[in-house]
């Protein structure tokens, strides 16, 4: 039961950084300056995502202290507390995570929205999103592959970001838009365009750090693991899901967004045009929420390189 609810809260933790790194980042590259400060809706998502982050990294150093600890009742006690903060990686990660999205939290709520406000969440983010790699696989690797596996998980985990938060993004602007409205017809069709090349440049870190990671997590000489272990399923399905996304992402791209483009002089067109994608929008978040639960189940498991594949 312990183990369900570890999985729970990492998955949790992932999808609060992912909306705290990639949602303000999309708000300085995705839209004009003007237009982005006229948007009112960021501040709640920023907000939830932030409390999110808090109470399940501070809920997470609970869970895996009791995990370690073999029950919840010591899991709670203060010297097995102490001991997951001061004599393991893991309970400072938590503290960290827990700490950098409060402090985040207290500036959205404390100050207008600006540019500012949106880089110092951004800075936010790749340290909450940077630590899951600091105590995760890519940091176990010893010898010379330590930093380039440390590097390229680190990669990973922020090019998901960037490409998950703008989804959320945009999944919300298309949610709360009314097609009739020349300016924000305009301001929306621009926030879809100004993702494309950001959102190539994500797939491409994605693509090539996940090759580095797998190097490192599966190997040549174990790759028969893929079809032989939890963790090499669990890579095949993570690996799927990421397709079934690339193919939603190429169709809104040169199809959906083109679409929109066409339709902006007709009413009715445009409804039509929003509305399929939202749909596609709607879908591929889902497909990126499987895929984090994935993550979250991978994160606890051994990977193909550490198991013995002669026995």
């Amino acid at each position: 039961m312990l183990d369900v609810v570890v999985i729970g809260l990492r998955l949790a933790q992932y999808g609060g950084a992912v909306v705290l790194l990639g949602t303000p980042l999309f708000l300085l590259y995705g839209l004009r300056a003007t237009d982005a400060l006229a948007q009112t809706w960021p501040k709640r998502p920023l907000v939830a995502a932030c409390a999110v982050v808090a109470a399940a990294s501070a809920a997470g150093l609970i869970a895996q202290t009791s995990v370690m600890a073999g029950s919840i009742t010591e899991g709670l006690k203060p010297a097995s507390l102490g001991f997951m903060i001061t004599g393991t990686t893991l309970g400072p990660a938590f503290l960290l995570r827990a700490g950098v999205a409060l402090a985040a939290m207290g500036l959205v709520l404390m100050s207008r929205p600006s540019r500012r406000q949106w880089m110092v969440l951004v800075v936010a983010g790749l340290v909450v999103s940077a630590s899951f790699a600091w105590t995760g696989h890519g940091a176990a690797t010893e010898g010379p592959g330590h930093y380039p596996h440390l590097i390229g998980a680190i990669l990973h985990s922020w090019a998901a970001a960037l490409w998950l938060g703008a989804l959320a993004a945009l999944l919300i602007m298309v949610a709360r838009h009314r097609p009739g409205d020349a300016l924000s017809d305009r301001v929306l069709h621009e926030a879809l365009q100004g993702f494309s090349g950001v959102g190539t440049v994500a797939v491409a870190v994605l693509v090539l750090s996940g090759l580095v990671n797998s190097w490192f997590m599966v190997g040549i000489d174990q790759i028969g693991g893929l079809v032989t272990t939890p963790y090499g399923w669990l890579l095949l399905a993570k690996l799927g899901l990421f397709g079934v996304m690339l193919a939603l992402a190429a169709s809104n791209r040169f199809h959906l967004t083109p679409e929109m483009a066409v339709a902006l002089g007709d009413p009715d067109d445009l409804r039509v045009a929003v509305s399929r994608l939202k749909r596609s929008l709607a879908l591929e978040t889902l497909v990126a929420l499987a895929l984090l639960a994935v993550v979250a189940v991978m994160g606890t498991l051994a990977p193909v390189s550490a198991m013995d594949m002669g026995m």
